[in-house]
């Protein structure tokens, strides 16, 4: 039987940008242009100095190399791929596959490749769904089973993604791509607890990976010996992460014609993935409530969700990482003062959100679908009022247009000029032609003034 490796390189390795059905094109357009567009959005979050620093103390500055975006300096590929990815990362308002964020792994890393090795800009986008179908095909079939035992998706599943988004860019074959996929299993881990603890380490992740991915491209391309049964064998990963076995035909089978890049959503608000829905339901419950006071809410959700680290927490919060997963600071936040931006989520000590925080009742329900929230509110005047918000990832896949509109509302906000939207829109738009000049200069003009040396 055909290992599972060389199933999906078969089929990652052979994406033709002629070939690709022009709505998976579009989608990957789509997710460019959010993570670009989200990254300018980030450019004044804390986490992104961070990473520069470890990057430039890792790799030093190199001249030539790799840009470090809204920065200016350069660095290695994997530098870059550490600093950009915890910028595109700090709003938390990255593109979702079920769980994981893989366009803050692969558009930093693909990125990184195009600028510093000049391969062509065709190939820039099935690399991009290679990355989103080898990684989507993994974690939808898996996430169930791994997110409980504690592993973060985007690490788990990122590795995988990376190699293959690396892999096609670089025009490896079949062989060769399927030795990076499983060089990538070797390298792949990364835990929910920093969730749970309102940590940082979930914003550094992304960066590590796309590293990760990209070396177990390039120890492939140099020639490594590697595990043909990497997914599916005794200690392979699926036995090793998920504890279950690994059905090869079942998972391969949906290859070309399950796209998985559809699976892909976006965020309206700066909060987890799972926190959209009770988002919008509470903005909708808020008027209903009008001026009345809240005495106690009662949550429903799924289990999955609810399970998730950090999603019950009840505080007390000092960092944005811990208030961006709590549902119940979420839905507090939202109904008191309407929609959450950054300044709401990074108010630690409001007493009207913490009050209503500790009565708000959290509730595992198996009957509420994955992306819904039902949400009950007894008001003090006496009423009862029920939201029964039902929601599924086409709710959250937004079109060029809505993106284009969401990025750049944000970006008022942020203080980004105009311009720099107008230069990633002219690069997408342009796609397969045009030149990745247009995305450098877009976070050009974002870069500190730095007195010459």
């Amino acid at each position: 039987m055909t290992t599972l490796a060389t199933r999906i390189a078969r089929f990652t390795a052979g994406l033709d940008p002629a070939r690709l059905p022009p709505e998976v094109t579009e989608k990957a357009k789509v997710c460019l242009l959010n993570a670009y567009g989200m990254g300018l959005d980030c450019h004044d979050t804390p986490y992104a100095p961070v990473a520069r620093a470890a990057a430039l103390a890792l790799d030093g500055e190199v001249a030539g190399g790799a840009t470090m975006l809204a920065d200016g300096r350069r660095t290695t590929i994997g530098g870059a791929c550490l600093a950009n990815s915890a910028l595109f990362h700090g709003r938390a308002q990255e593109d979702s596959s079920g769980a994981a964020h893989f366009g803050t792994i692969l558009i930093p890393l693909l990125t990184a490749m195009l600028e510093l090795r000049r391969y062509a800009l065709a190939d820039l986008v099935p690399a991009l769904v290679a990355g989103y179908e080898a990684g989507g095909l993994l974690e939808k079939a898996y996430a169930s089973q791994t997110t409980p035992a504690g592993f973060r998706s985007t690490a788990t599943y990122g590795a995988v993604a990376a190699a293959a988004s690396a892999a096609r860019l670089m025009r490896l074959d079949v062989g060769a791509t399927a030795a990076a996929l499983s060089n990538a299993v070797s390298f792949t881990g990364g835990l929910l607890q920093s969730f749970a603890d309102g940590t940082d380490e979930w914003r550094y992740q992304p960066g590590l990976v796309a590293r990760n991915g990209l070396a177990a491209a390039e120890l492939a391309r140099a020639g490594s010996v590697s595990a043909p049964d990497a997914f599916e064998g005794k200690s392979g990963f699926v036995r090793a992460f998920a504890r279950t076995g690994c059905d090869v035909d079942r998972l391969a089978a949906g290859l070309g014609k399950d796209w998985l890049i559809h699976r892909v959503a976006f965020k309206p608000f700066p909060v987890c993935a799972f926190n959209q829905t009770p988002v919008t339901g509470a903005l909708a419950l808020r008027e209903e409530i009008g001026a009345a006071g809240i005495s106690s809410v009662r949550v429903r959700m799924n289990p999955y969700e609810c399970g998730y680290a950090g999603m019950d927490a009840t505080g007390p919060f000092s960092t944005i990482s811990g208030t961006l997963m709590s549902i119940p600071f979420c839905i507090a936040a939202t109904l008191i003062y309407g929609i959450p931006d950054m300044s709401r989520m990074t108010t630690y000590d409001d007493p009207a959100v913490n009050g209503l925080v500790g009565r708000i009742a959290l509730v595992p329900d198996s009957n509420v679908p994955v992306l819904s929230a039902i949400i009950e509110v007894e008001t003090t005047d006496g009423r009862g009022l029920v939201r029964d918000q039902r929601m599924t990832t086409e709710d959250y896949n937004y079109d060029r247009a809505t993106i284009s509109r969401l990025v750049r509302r944000i970006g008022v906000e942020q203080s980004v000029p105009p311009q720099a939207f107008d230069l990633l829109e002219r690069f997408v738009d342009r796609l397969p032609a045009g030149s990745l000049d247009d995305v450098l200069r877009s976070f050009r003009l974002l870069e500190p003034r730095r007195a010459a040396s």
